[in-house]
């Protein structure tokens, strides 16, 4: 299965997201804000990227730019998991980078459904 990287401050969804994505058997590892979850994208070559929006430092949509812009990450999906529900954020999200773009609260199975598609895709 794959190694997923979840980039969130908050240790609630973290454990939420972690809970869904270890019962289909894959790996996850965690960073707290941006400039950590770039250098663990960078480090670890996670398969996929959920990246929240809200975070202390540099913002979800800061670290989907550059991750998506360096040779050396471009190639990893990232989907954007975050409260901002605004049609605007949705596509500002996808124009970072982004593969693709979910709410908070997330629904197990869209999430599962996305993270397949982006995995096998």
């Amino acid at each position: 299965m794959a190694q997923i990287l979840i980039v969130d401050d908050s240790p609630t969804e973290i454990h939420v997201l972690s809970t869904i994505l270890e019962k289909l058997g894959h790996s996850v590892i965690t960073a707290s804000n941006g400039e950590e979850g770039v250098a663990k994208a960078k480090a670890e070559k996670p398969e996929l990227i959920l990246m929240d929006v809200v975070m202390p430092g540099m913002n979800g949509f800061q670290a989907t730019r550059q991750l998506s812009r360096d040779d050396e990450t471009s190639h990893i999906p990232i989907i954007i998991v975050t409260t901002k529900d605004q049609e605007t954020d949705r596509v500002w999200g996808l124009r970072q980078g982004a593969k693709d773009y979910l709410t908070k609260p997330v629904e197990e199975s869209m999430l599962v459904d996305k993270v397949n598609a982006l995995i096998a895709g």
